[in-house]
Parts: structure tokens; C-alpha cells; sequence
């Protein structure tokens, strides 16, 4: 589904909080999405109580300060300024080591024409997120190139020279148009230009542009694929032996999984994803389609629904992090070795 129209966006938020409901262990990514559907619908009050919800459950939720950060945005867009400062000041004391709530903060300090501030707040987060040294774009997430691409911009709007993050920046962006022409303060101008040259190079950065948004909008996972822990994966074959032919051995699977992916990347597809599986999980949707878990047709469509829960995590990790396999080694000397 893509909403285009208000009712569009609130019957979407509807079908996301009856998803929550079923399925209470996703709830936190599930409210997440309900809200910036409600904020798109013009519906900013329940976007707020939604996120309120989320800042109160019990246990805590996984990211608080991301949540806060949406918060704020939101509170903002509807005449609570001052409440929206507050809550973007609580963040940056709070020092959040995940980059999506300092680009979120910064990014509506921008929108409301607080450039020094936005430079600021993607500065002090570039200066501890930013590993040391970072030698290629194996170091830097997906979230932290954004973060540093969102910063550039800021500077760039500030005309301040550049800096070793912004030459970082430039270096990690892999759009056709440089970092530099894209956040161009004269691109403006040229939007009003009568010269069908000077229009026609515009629309082709805006296409640049367009596709770097879309790619990140695509999040979750357009692919995801499904990991069995070995402990399940016995459960599974044991249940249901018509599926071995799928899963021969657990190391197949294994070697199957970072194989298909490399293949997929490789091939062009973006934000590729592992899904962690369980027997009863595929139990209940098997349930849910009125059919068989033996079935292996049913195995793709699985893994897209719980990418679509939230349930995906990003391949391929950075290569110091922890392996998606679980053997607790770091993915650079487990299934990431070339």
C-alpha cells in the first residue's frame, strides 16, 4: 500500500495499531509507523498520544531517545515550540549512542530555520558516533552516512568550508550528483529559471535526490531472509521433515542465507535483511493463510511478514560487529570472511 491521501494515511495507522494488538512483542515498531502515518494525516495530537504510550510501557522501550526525538518533531509542526526544544535539549545531554534520534533533532531544528543549532547537535553527534579512525564505509552504518550526509547539508546551507566529516561525506555518498551540487543554496534559484537547460539539469538532481530518499524510505527490508537458530531449525525438520529439502544441514543454512544475500547485493538490491524465525511463529501464520507449515511456498511470504513487523535486522553487519549468526564472533571473521 502507498497512501497518498489523508484517509489513505489514517487507514493505514488503523490497520498498523490492530497489527500491534496481535502481535504485542512488535509493538514499539508497529506504534512507530501508526504515527508517522497519523503525523502525514494531519492527525498530530494521536501521533503525540501514541508516542506517549510508547515512552510509558513497562519494561522500557528498545529506543527511547528515538521516540523522543519524533516526539518533538511532531510537537513543533502543531505550536508546541517550546516543549519540542526542551525534549531535543534532554536528548543531547542524553548523548544516545544510536544516530537516528541526533538526525531526527537536528533535522527539525533545520526545518525551522535553526541552521547553527542543526550544525551544532549533527557535529556533537559526528564527534562521538563517528568510529576512530574510520578507514571505509565497512566502519560507518547506514544510519551514520545519513547522518553525516544530513550534516553536510547544513553546512553547505551555512557556507561553512568543508571539514574531515564532510570530506568523509563526500567520500560515502554513491549518488550520480556530488554531495556538494545536490545541497547547493543556488539550486533554488534555478527552479525559477526560464532557460529549459538550466530546468532539465535540475529535474536530473532531483531524480539523484529522489532515489537516495526512496532508498531509505524502502525501510524496512524489500528482502528479507529467514534465519532458523539451530535449536529451532531441529524443532522445525522434526515437525515437518517435508522440509528438508529446503534445510539440509544447519551450516547449509547458514551458507545458504549469506550466499543468497551477497548474490542479492551484488545483483542491486538495497537494504537487504535476516529475519529470526521460530516453529510456533510459523505455526500460527501457516494458521493465519489457512494452510500447511509444511508447505515451503509459505517460507518467503513468512519472512516478509515479520520483516514488515519490524522483526528485520540489516545485512550485512559492520564487520567488527557480532555475526547475524549468533556464534558470537565478529562478522568479519565469521560469515563475513571474503
Amino acid at each position: 500500500m502507498r497512501p497518498d491521501m489523508s484517509a489513505d494515511h489514517t487507514t493505514e495507522a488503523e490497520r498498523l495499531l490492530r497489527t500491534a494488538g496481535q502481535y504485542p512483542e512488535d509493538r514499539e515498531p508497529l506504534l512507530l509507523r501508526a504515527a508517522a502515518h497519523l503525523e502525514l494525516a494531519g492527525e498530530r495530537e494521536r501521533a503525540t498520544s501514541l508516542y506517549d504510550a510508547l515512552l510509558s510501557d513497562s519494561p522500557a522501550p528498545a529506543s527511547p531517545f528515538l521516540i523522543r526525538s519524533l516526539k518533538a518533531a511532531n510537537l513543533w509542526e502543531y505550536g508546541h515550540e517550546a516543549e519540542a526544544r526542551a525534549i531535543i535539549e534532554g536528548v543531547r545531554r542524553a548523548r544516545p549512542s544510536d544516530p537516528a534520534p541526533w538526525e531526527i533533532a537536528a533535522e527539525t531544528l533545520e526545518s525551522h530555520d535553526e541552521l547553527e543549532e542543526a550544525e551544532a547537535t549533527f557535529t556533537e553527534a559526528a564527534g562521538l558516533l563517528l568510529p576512530q579512525p574510520a578507514s571505509s564505509a565497512d566502519d560507518i552504518s547506514y544510519a551514520l552516512q545519513s547522518l553525516l550526509a544530513a550534516r553536510h547539508r547544513v553546512r553547505r546551507l551555512l557556507a561553512l568550508p568543508h571539514d574531515q566529516h564532510d570530506t568523509l561525506a563526500d567520500r560515502l555518498h554513491t549518488g550520480d550528483v556530488p554531495l556538494d551540487e545536490l545541497h547547493d543554496p543556488k539550486r533554488l534559484w534555478s527552479l525559477g529559471s526560464s532557460d529549459p537547460a538550466e530546468l532539465q539539469a535540475e529535474i536530473t538532481r532531483l531524480r539523484s535526490e529522489l532515489g537516495s530518499y526512496r532508498t531509505a524510505l524502502s525501510r524496512p527490508f524489500p528482502v528479507a531472509v529467514l534465519h532458523w537458530p539451530e535449536a529451532e531449525l531441529d524443532e522445525l525438520l522434526a515437525a515437518y521433515p517435508e522440509l528438508e529439502a529446503e534445510y539440509p544441514t544447519y551450516r547449509a543454512h547458514l551458507t545458504d542465507i549469506e550466499a543468497s544475500l551477497r548474490e542479492l547485493a551484488a545483483a542491486g538490491t538495497p537494504n537487504l535483511g535476516i529475519v529470526p524465525a521460530t516453529v510456533p511463529s510459523y505455526e500460527a501464520f501457516a494458521a493465519s493463510e489457512a494452510s500447511t507449515p509444511a508447505n515451503p511456498d509459505l517460507l518467503p511470504q513468512y519472512a516478509t511478514t515479520l520483516a514488515a513487523r519490524g522483526r528485520a535486522t540489516a545485512w550485512p553487519p559492520l564487520r567488527g560487529a557480532a555475526c547475524w549468526c549468533g556464534s558470537g564472533r565478529a562478522y568479519g571473521e565469521c560469515h563475513g570472511v571474503e
